[in-house]
């Protein structure tokens, strides 16, 4: 099998792929605002007592600041803690069930079994790459204006890494 069939058809398996990590990516653009993400209310019981900052890593909301406690009752931004009966009735911003599993393609870390996804589609992306370099001959007007266009693409990405 040549490098033209290896690319060929490993391009056409990546490009679904690509599709996804493609909405994904753009998806994750936004992860510090509120786009594409719905309200979510939730009701659950934690350890009674807890401070704010305690709180907030138990409800996993950062930076969680309380509007009013009168030693009962904990009031913040997204709903309200028992502090006797450790009950938290609250609402977050959350993606999507499906959204989120998207976006959790690009985050996988070596705790996750996605990374061996990530690894195999990072090799393959970069096979591409490189394989596409032996598309055409050496000597050819396309080849040339390919390297081109290479190092164009390398200068972009330094631009935007320190601009």
């Amino acid at each position: 099998m040549t490098f033209r069939v290896l690319h060929r058809y490993l391009g056409y398996f990546l490009a679904g792929i690509m599709m996804v990590y493609a909405l994904s990516g753009i998806t994750l653009i936004f992860r510090k605002t509120a786009t594409f993400k719905v309200s979510v209310h939730k009701e659950i019981t934690v350890e009674p007592g807890l401070d704010a900052p305690e709180l907030g890593e138990a409800l996993q909301i950062r930076n969680l600041l309380p509007t009013d406690n009168d030693g009962t009752v904990m009031v913040f931004e997204q709903g309200r803690y028992n502090t006797v009966t450790g009950e938290a009735d609250y609402t977050v911003k959350e993606l999507p069930y499906w959204l989120d599993k998207l976006t959790h393609l690009h985050k996988a870390t070596t705790e996750d079994p996605l990374y061996y996804f990530n690894i195999f589609f990072g090799l393959a992306l970069l096979f591409l790459a490189i394989s596409s370099f032996f598309m055409f001959a050496k000597s050819s007007f396309i080849f040339k204006k390919g390297l081109w266009f290479t190092l164009g693409g390398i200068i972009l990405v330094l631009i935007m890494l320190y601009v």
